[in-house]
């Protein structure tokens, strides 16, 4: 079941958040990501931040009395027009986790519709979202969805 967050959740969001920090630590080839001891409270209250100061929300999948995913939004910007660049007014996912357990099972794509209703429903004409290049699973989730890629960060370690 979907719910919207409340306070009462911030300890399961807390854990969440941890729970993919851990999995991009494990798979960052260069290892820059790291998760410190004031991780979990110092990125829970940017996000709580982030979700007041745009005007967002969370969505919570919630199973058995237990939070199991969340799903992050907030509103990027209302429409613009600049001499170089001309945008509709979007949304951005910040945030979608499903816990390592539960994924593979429809959860996801669940939160990742209901942000979509959500930010439709505010105005949104389209969705921006970030995805770390060595999360292949995720990336594969998002183009099963209907997302692709429009801009691409590229590295190069110097001897």
């Amino acid at each position: 079941m979907i719910i919207e967050y409340n306070p009462s959740y911030a300890e399961e969001v807390k854990d969440l958040l941890v729970e993919l920090q851990e999995h991009i630590v494990s798979i960052d080839k260069e290892q820059y990501n790291i998760l410190t001891p004031n991780y979990q409270e110092a990125y829970f209250q940017k996000t709580m931040e982030e979700i007041q100061e745009y005007e967002g929300k969370m969505f919570l999948y919630q199973e058995e009395e237990q939070v199991i995913g969340l799903v992050v939004g907030i509103i990027n910007n209302e429409a613009m027009k600049t001499y170089d660049f001309e945008a509709p007014k979007r949304g951005r996912i910040t945030e979608l986790i499903v816990s390592q357990k539960r994924r593979s099972k429809g959860y996801g794509k669940k939160l990742l519709q209901a942000m979509e209703h959500w930010l439709k429903e505010e105005g949104c004409q389209d969705i921006l979202l970030g995805v770390f290049g060595y999360n292949e699973k995720a990336i594969s989730f998002y183009e099963d969805n209907g997302y692709h890629m429009r801009m691409l960060e590229m590295t190069k370690k110097l001897p």
